[in-house]
């Protein structure tokens, strides 16, 4: 019955407390929240039945609820977002078709990646989650590096087989690119574009598997579901000229801000 979106949202991140909370001012000083903008952002996404946000703190609840957010509480022992979102499907009733997981910390995710990547899963029948993939150009991938060489996590990347099944994710720059590109210049790089759709099945099964050694080493949740056999099928999206970074440390913050002014986006 339809697409549910879930933005999972927790208040105790390691590398930035309080991170929903955040605030980001727009393009002409309009001041909202992360989570805030999360929400407007997957409100926007076509063929959606319901957007919910799954946090365990009360504060997250209070503010999404001040904007007017539907809120699904969740346990304090979901280890990640996927973990959150098969608790917060299952509390919704689990007659979802699809259900999408928009995290929280990745306000400038354009409506036309979700309904993409709801797409891909539809034309993928043997896959069991689909996730949105963004070919570097090279000011991005310079900022990965740069982000690397100053000890800074930036953004995930990934490799996939000719068919676009994912082979490994992560928060190192792969495949090894020995050179630096013009700002322009399309690299061989690819962004992994930190939104799911999972089947509910697969979404099910994960919230019974224990982390295995690739999740913990890397810290991403999605490779448990590539440790199990499980296939995620890598969706290539296009920008259209919009910039996108996931805010990940308090100076993302400044980055992101300079983002929205440079689209106008408020």
């Amino acid at each position: 019955m339809g697409v549910l979106v879930v933005i999972p949202a927790r208040y105790a991140s390691t590398r930035y407390p309080g991170k929903p909370l955040a605030v980001l001012r727009g393009a002409k000083g309009t001041v909202k929240s992360l989570i805030r903008r999360s929400w407007d952002a997957a409100c926007a996404v076509p063929g959606v039945e319901r957007v919910v946000i799954a946090t365990d703190d009360a504060r997250i609840c209070e503010a999404a609820k001040d904007f007017g957010a539907e809120v699904v509480m969740t346990s304090q022992d979901c280890a990640n977002g996927t973990e959150r979102c098969a608790e917060a499907a299952e509390r919704l009733g689990g007659q979802y078709d699809i259900v999408v997981n928009l995290q929280g910390d990745a306000p400038l995710t354009p409506p036309w990646f979700i309904a993409d990547l709801v797409q891909g899963l539809q034309n993928a029948p043997k896959a069991d989650v689909a996730t949105p993939v963004l070919r570097c150009d090279g000011r991005a991938l310079n900022g990965f590096l740069d982000d690397r060489a100053e000890g800074r996590v930036g953004g995930t990347t990934v490799v996939f087989d000719a068919y676009q099944h994912a082979l490994y994710f992560s928060k190192e720059v792969i495949p090894f690119t020995p050179i630096r590109y013009a700002d322009n210049e399309p690299t061989p790089v690819f962004h992994h574009v930190g939104v799911y759709a999972y089947r509910p099945e697969a979404l099910r099964a994960y919230a019974d598997w224990p982390a295995g050694q690739l999740e913990t080493l890397e810290g991403l949740e999605q490779l448990r579901f590539l440790e199990k056999g499980r296939r995620i099928i890598c969706v290539e999206v296009e920008a259209c000229g919009r910039q996108f970074w996931e805010l990940n440390n308090p100076e993302d913050i400044d980055r992101i801000q300079a983002m929205m002014v440079d689209m106008e986006m408020d």
